[in-house]
């Protein structure tokens, strides 16, 4: 197969396709039952890929087509398939198959709304990677599209399928951490980003997070998840943004920041604070909500509570603290033990079960567009230096 350039036209990556056909022809598929669900992946780059080993682990689950414009990504995301998928390097093409039941989105951000929008039109529900869509006019469109459909559409926020987090949700709202008074959260890395580049002429599509025309930069791909989860965790959203950032350590050509630094004000007095950096990886990922009685903190896969003031300690079992003695962990209060599956994989067999009981999905369209203007409006604040309020005509 020929490389093919990539082509950028009216924000939408397309390829130029000289050859449509399915790289892999010829395949028998297995015979469509009641509980299998034929997947097609559009986008088979780490995120991709990664999704497809993960639906390999979920039995009505099956990745019969794949799709990217970059030959290499293509084999890699059919290698993870045991080479049983056809690939596309056009996904149109891909959405013309009767036998595709739903479509997974793990395209550059700036092309959700669009495949999304276009598989919805083909009768496929859709699964649609983090952040839902670039840009306050591909969300809206994205939002009308989805809620006048009958197809399941789930956005891939998987942290709002965590069972885990779930229960701390539960938690907050029924008062553990008393009046919730701020949220802080940071996402550290100690590296830049990128993925190697034999061929100059890719930097673009293979490093589409650096360039603002395709990316929403770490906002839109890290902090994302963190405002979902604040909206969520509030049931609010914010009225203003605030937020400064720069690229202050890497100096090699990028466009998006490489340190973000965001305020969120919500109608309730509470502040929340997103911070993700690319030059310090200290204490990683993290999530703290604090309350006039108690502080919540999460991981990706772990949360403690700190009462506030002084706490005896006894014997008994509190709100699924872990053990029957509660006890502090050293340096991170008292643990939380929940059982839970990893969360890209809750999410995935969210979606199965979603699209079989014809159930919204936890994570759905709403949601999902919600953050996504959240990730707009801290965009907005850094890149034009000004306080952005919620535009009350978006309310979703």
């Amino acid at each position: 197969m020929k490389r093919r350039e990539f082509v950028i036209k009216s924000g939408l990556v397309t390829a130029a396709m000289g050859a449509s056909s399915p790289m892999v022809s010829g395949m028998v598929f297995p015979k469509k039952g009641t509980n299998t669900i034929n997947i097609g992946v559009i986008g088979t780059g780490d995120r991709g890929s990664g999704l497809i080993s993960v639906m390999n682990q979920i039995p009505e689950l099956n990745v019969i087509s794949c799709c990217d414009i970059l030959p290499f990504r293509l084999q890699k995301g059919i290698e993870n398939t045991k080479g049983t998928a056809r690939g596309y390097s056009d996904y149109r093409k891909l959405l013309e198959s009767k036998d595709i039941d739903a479509i997974l989105v793990a395209t550059p951000f700036n092309t959700h709304a669009q495949i999304a929008m276009e598989a919805i039109d083909a009768d496929k529900h859709v699964f649609c990677e983090k952040t839902m869509a670039k840009g306050f006019e591909g969300i809206i469109q994205l939002k009308d599209k989805a809620n006048t459909s009958n197809k399941i559409f789930q956005t891939g926020h998987q942290y709002h399928s965590s069972r885990l987090y779930t229960h701390v949700v539960d938690l907050i709202r029924g008062g553990k951490v008393g009046k919730v008074t701020a949220i802080e959260c940071q996402w550290n890395r100690n590296g830049n980003w990128r993925r190697p580049v034999n061929d100059p002429s890719l930097e673009r599509a293979i490093n589409w997070r650096m360039y603002r025309e395709y990316s929403g930069g770490l906002v839109a791909e890290l902090c994302s998840h963190q405002i979902d989860f604040t909206n969520w965790v509030l049931n609010a959203t914010p009225d203003n943004v605030m937020g400064v950032g720069g690229i202050d350590y890497w100096k090699d050509g990028r466009e998006t920041f490489d340190n973000v630094h965001l305020i969120y004000s919500y109608p309730n007095g509470v502040k929340a604070k997103f911070t993700c950096l690319t030059s310090n990886s200290k204490d990683d990922y993290k999530i703290k909500v604090m309350g006039d009685k108690g502080t919540l903190i999460l991981d990706y896969v772990n949360a403690w509570f700190y009462p506030e003031g002084h706490y005896k300690k006894e014997i008994q079992d509190v709100d699924g603290v872990s053990g029957a003695t509660v006890k502090w962990d050293e340096g991170k209060g008292i643990p939380l033990d929940i059982e839970h599956a990893d969360p890209s994989k809750q999410a995935l067999i969210d979606f199965k079960d979603n699209i079989l009981s014809n159930t919204t999905p936890i994570s759905n369209v709403n949601t999902g567009a919600t953050t996504a203007v959240c990730v707009q409006m801290g965009l907005d604040a850094m890149y034009k230096g000004k306080i952005v309020q919620w535009n009350h005509e978006l309310d979703l």
